[in-house]
């Protein structure tokens, strides 16, 4: 047992402090973009159209925005950064290295998976600091708020993981983000309460995951919600295992492993 345990974990930390400093070697394009990006979102929807919308669930609107605007760094962050990592693995060839090696594809998950997962930590963090230059945050809630961010971190960055699995080319690692991710963040609460929405879209808005990790993120710092928090932290607890379990799966039936 431990002569299988010492070289797995020897393993898991070169590939997160790899991740790591992959991140934080280019980190002009990954931590400055979108640090920059926020703060437009800060001073336009926050200050500009924010004094025209007025109050929103009893706070100022950019109070209500700054949650999900921090929550959507962490989602395109920890998604991006896995499944570019990944794709960029398996176009080099170097994960087929990892595969025939002694080494764990439990190992490997955890390590790709972590790396999304500091990465999306450290722009939410940077994201958060920087609001504090437009607003003042005190978090209602601190457990719920640690438990929500790790959480939706983890699941972006398994999900990154699938798409560069099954991704050919360079082109393939842009359609979902582009295509499914932005939308789904984009109507998932973060610049509205759905209670604004008619009953028939507040009712098809539940069916956006993105929706309950905004809201069980905006309780925590705000302690306001339009969903049940027990349900979106079951939800997510549950989409962790599941798709871990897929990941690891994929990782061990080795499909997708060429480009």
């Amino acid at each position: 047992m431990s002569s299988e345990f010492g070289p797995n974990l020897v393993a898991l930390q070169t590939i997160v402090y790899r991740e790591v400093k992959r991140f934080m070697r280019i980190w002009p394009q990954t931590l400055l973009p979108p640090a920059i990006t926020m703060v437009l979102y800060f001073v336009i929807f926050g200050n500009l159209i924010g004094r025209q919308i007025g109050d929103m669930g009893g706070f100022t609107y950019m109070e209500y925005i700054v949650p999900g605007l921090i929550m959507m760094s962490v989602i395109t962050n920890s998604y991006g950064n896995v499944v570019s990592s990944f794709f960029g693995s398996k176009f080099q060839r170097s994960i087929e290295e990892l595969m025939v090696s002694p080494v764990s594809p439990h190992t490997i998950l955890i390590g790709f998976t972590i790396g999304g997962v500091l990465r999306g930590l450290m722009v939410g963090l940077i994201v958060t600091m920087l609001s504090l230059f437009f607003t003042d945050l005190q978090v209602h809630h601190l457990g719920v708020t640690i438990l929500v961010v790790v959480l939706t971190a983890t699941i972006f960055s398994l999900l990154g993981f699938i798409n560069a699995v099954f991704a050919r080319n360079f082109d393939d690692i842009s359609i979902i983000p582009t295509f499914v991710l932005t939308p789904l963040t984009y109507l998932g609460g973060v610049f509205y309460s759905i209670t604004l929405l008619p009953p028939f879209w507040q009712t098809v808005s539940l069916a956006n995951p993105v929706l309950h990790m905004v809201n069980a993120f905006r309780y925590g710092i705000l302690g306001v919600s339009d969903i049940r928090i027990g349900i979106a932290i079951t939800f997510m607890l549950v989409a962790t295992v599941v798709l871990y379990l897929g990941c690891a799966r994929l990782l061990v039936s080795g499909r997708g492993m060429r480009t």
